[in-house]
């Protein structure tokens, strides 16, 4: 049958082909001394390489392509304010001039502090945004080492492909990359490549690569974490994206079966596409409502195409991250949501404020409450809305900048992590104020609908009270899972533990959608429940008439509702 490496599913589809083995610039990387002389020479060929990568990605922003992934301009950006950051320019320096260590191993040694650094937070998307340093890390030692003469690591792929190509495929053969990671501009280029799917060593669901991926439709396994050490030059490999499974060398009656449900596949989507401008109704009549959850303004794009009503959630936390501690302006947020409004065409935007703090504080200087120890209980700490009405300056900026986008479209502003009746006396305080301040500047703004985030137990338990301040109410499953079973999501050791199913969960989430039903106000699902077709017919039995998901799985959801009866909900 062959041998099978066991990875990440991140983006659906089987691909069927050779092996292209990409160099990775690190695994090469020479450790070497150099003299007190050589010091400065050192720093420049550093600063000729950060330089050059920097202009690099500059183009890549400026030559973005209409067609490419929306997802690709806001990874750009992150990376070119990664190169930005002086303090991580200055650290590298300092293991020049003070171990006098050689560029590359200076580069190298701060990497691998900064990793041990994103290892130990807690939260997984966080966590995965070390790739986006890695990325950084390797643009600059291939550019040291295509200065010294060396051959560019994505030009060397696609030669060794096109020479498969050329020559030595069997008919119905294709050519699939493996490589430790993949940056930003190898993806901008994989559309337009012969490749017809990747596996790579790092990564998850939410890493940059696998949303890209997703969003072009590739089929892809991350995280294998040694596929490109064991696997070889030309080896035979089935990439199962819907398994996370790389079957290396398989048998012919293996291949024949994955080419049978590779025409399927194919069919299947086709019957999908067929069903994007159909209403959402049940066979027994009952309206869904199919919204998308978006990272980037541009992501509004990718929602429209896939049949989205509106924007469930848009995590306006990705605007704060990757800055080296400078935070968006009100003008900066104000154009971004501004941009997800209008990309949505008048279909309703609902916008969380920012969900960040504890295990994820925000980078560089900012983090003002030194005594909460990051290690300390992070998922109970101080996050989320606890941060930002710790921090009030910060958060009448998000809620000015808000209340002006509302004037070009239905904004409705979500609000994490409540607990208790205090915190939303507080929230709406902090939102009088900010229309206070923009009526006191001439400021124009809109009205805005206000909703709270049910993911904490108590927060359930008290729906009802919560609905007589908000507006509706989100069901962000992902934590209320993890809160109500004292289960870490990210802990492998108790994944078995995590379920969606546990009668304690389901209970609250049934209180949550029968307090909103009962009060006549909306109620959605945004965490990942509500994207899996396994509890579709489950959630709508309960009377869930809304989803909120990533755009890729409102399809396949939409097959489901479309297909599905009601029972009676009372």
């Amino acid at each position: 049958m062959g041998d099978c490496i066991q990875g990440v599913a991140v983006s659906r589809g089987i691909a069927i082909g050779r092996a292209v083995l990409m160099a990775h610039s690190r695994s090469s990387v020479r450790h070497y001394y150099i003299s007190a002389e050589q010091v400065q020479d050192e720093i420049a060929r550093l600063s000729s390489a950060r330089k050059q990568v920097m202009a690099e990605l500059l183009q890549l922003q400026a030559d973005l392509p209409e067609d490419a992934p929306p997802e690709l301009a806001g990874i750009l950006e992150v990376h070119v304010m990664l190169l930005q950051d002086p303090d991580l320019v200055h650290s590298i320096k300092q293991w020049v001039i003070e171990r006098h260590y050689n560029a590359e191993w200076a580069l190298t040694r701060q990497l691998e502090l900064l990793t041990r650094q994103f290892e130990d937070m807690e939260d997984e998307y966080l966590r995965e945004r070390k790739a986006d340093l890695e990325q950084v890390v390797e643009r600059l030692l291939q550019a040291m080492h295509s200065a010294a003469g060396g051959q560019n690591a994505w030009e060397q792929a696609q030669q060794s492909a096109q020479a498969l190509l050329g020559g030595g495929l069997a008919e119905h053969e294709a050519v699939i990359l493996v490589a430790r990671d993949l940056m930003p501009a190898d993806m901008l280029q994989f559309k337009s490549s012969v490749f017809s799917g990747f596996v790579t060593d790092v990564g998850g669901p939410t890493a940059h690569t696998a949303i890209v991926a997703r969003s072009m439709d590739i089929p892809a396994v991350v995280g294998t974490r040694h596929a490109s050490q064991v696997l070889q030059q030309d080896d035979l490999l089935i990439v199962d994206g819907d398994a996370g499974q790389v079957w290396v060398n398989p048998s012919e009656e293996l291949v024949q079966a994955y080419r049978q449900r590779q025409a399927q596949a194919m069919q299947e989507r086709a019957r999908l596409d067929a069903l994007k401008h159909l209403p959402s109704r049940t066979q027994d009549g009952q309206a869904v409502e199919l919204l998308a959850n978006i990272e980037y303004p541009q992501d509004a794009a990718a929602a429209l195409a896939a049949g989205a009503v509106g924007v469930g959630l848009f995590r306006s936390e990705f605007l704060f991250m990757g800055r080296a501690g400078l935070l968006p302006s009100e003008e900066e947020q104000y154009l971004a949501y501004k941009q997800a409004v209008e990309g949505m065409q008048g279909l309703p935007v609902t916008i969380r404020t920012l969900d960040i703090g504890a295990d994820k504080p925000l980078d560089g200087d900012h983090n003002a409450h030194p005594e909460c120890d990051p290690e300390n209980n992070p998922a109970l700490g101080l996050r989320a809305i606890r941060w930002s009405l710790a921090e009030p300056a910060m958060f009448r900026t998000q809620l000015r900048a808000l209340l002006r986008a509302a004037q070009h479209g239905l904004v409705k502003i979500l609000i994490p992590m409540l607990c208790c009746e205090e915190e939303i006396v507080q929230v709406f305080a902090q939102l009088a104020q900010s229309r206070a301040e923009l009526d006191a500047q001439g400021q124009s703004y809109g009205s805005v609908q206000m909703g709270a985030m049910i993911e904490i137990p108590a927060a359930a338990l008290l729906a009802d009270r919560f609905l007589d301040f908000f507006d509706f109410l989100s069901i962000g499953t992902n934590d209320l899972i993890q809160y109500t079973l004292a289960i870490d999501r990210t802990d492998e050791r108790l994944m078995h533990l995590y379920n969606p199913r546990h009668p304690a969960v389901l209970q609250l989430i049934a209180h949550t959608i029968a307090a909103a039903r009962k009060r006549g106000k909306a109620v959605s699902v945004c965490g990942e429940m509500a994207g899996d077709t396994a509890y579709t017919q489950l959630l709508l039995d309960m009377g869930l008439r809304s989803f909120s998901m990533q755009p890729v799985q409102l399809l396949p959801v939409k097959a489901v509702v479309l297909g599905s009866r009601c029972k009676p909900v009372f």
